[in-house]
């Protein structure tokens, strides 16, 4: 039986001033430990302690997937150079030079990249384990992937940001699109159609249904250092507009 495990969740926090930018950390169990994707280091300790829970410390893990190169699902790189880390070899030769408007993946990703030991380049049908298989999923980067499990409940997929969220994949609208928006929508329906449930980059697990999504598992968060009661702070129920990046028709790859 292979399980998907969520070690933290992904959410949308955001404020007028900028955003958490917190990714799902996922591992799925199997023959192999794999972890998918690393989260920032503002998620260091806490994706540490989730392992610990599991009686489980990075060392443990047979391999890593990086769905892509953004510094909200990257930079905890660094903590996992025990495993190989699987990445597209689109999106390896992108973090090499960014194109500057792209404020998701800072001039350094490329250089953070290439200190990891074991860099395997994987496209689509790359196999980690039987059951445990990758999907090249392009357009919100070029290289975006993701991993789709074969559970007891169903098709699995880890989607990393080319499925941001439960809204996402209702509207079939890539929330943030730095490589090609076309591509983007094609990969989020492709996601949709394939999958049973569905672990997005920036929200919680969850199944369609009809015309909706519905949830499987429930966020226990925490929030300190803001006072609700303080008049000059505002909560906010909104969805994002679609975000593409500027210049994106100018950009190649070879």
């Amino acid at each position: 039986m292979i399980t998907v495990d969520v070690l933290q969740y992904g959410m949308g926090l955001r404020t007028d001033r900028g955003t958490a930018a917190f990714c799902t950390v996922a591992l799925i169990s199997g023959t192999r430990r794999t972890l998918v994707d690393f989260g920032h280091v503002g998620r260091r300790n806490a994706v540490n302690q989730a392992l610990r829970e599991r009686g489980l410390a990075p060392g443990d893990i047979d391999v890593t997937v990086a769905t892509h190169a953004h510094w909200d699902h990257i930079q905890n790189l660094d903590v996992f150079t025990t495993a190989p880390m699987l990445i597209h070899p689109h999106e390896r030769k992108y973090a090499q030079a960014p194109h500057p408007n792209d404020w998701a993946t800072p001039s350094w990703t490329g250089a953070m990249i290439e200190t990891q030991p074991n860099v395997i380049e994987v496209d689509e049908g790359y196999e980690i384990e039987p059951g445990v298989t990758i999907l090249h999923t392009p357009g919100h980067t070029a290289g975006s992937l993701c991993v789709m499990v074969e559970t007891d409940n169903g098709l699995a997929a880890v989607t990393g940001d080319a499925l941001h969220s439960g809204r996402t994949v209702l509207r079939n609208e890539c929330s943030a699109v730095f490589w090609d928006e076309r591509q983007a929508k094609e990969s989020i329906s492709r996601i949709a159609k394939l999958a049973d449930v569905i672990y997005p980059g920036h929200d919680r697990p969850f199944r369609i249904v009809g015309d909706r999504t519905e949830y499987i598992e429930s966020y226990n968060l925490e929030v300190s250092g803001i006072d609700p009661a303080d008049p000059t702070i505002s909560f906010v129920s909104s969805q994002r507009p679609q975000w593409v990046m500027p210049g994106i028709s100018e950009q190649r790859l070879g």
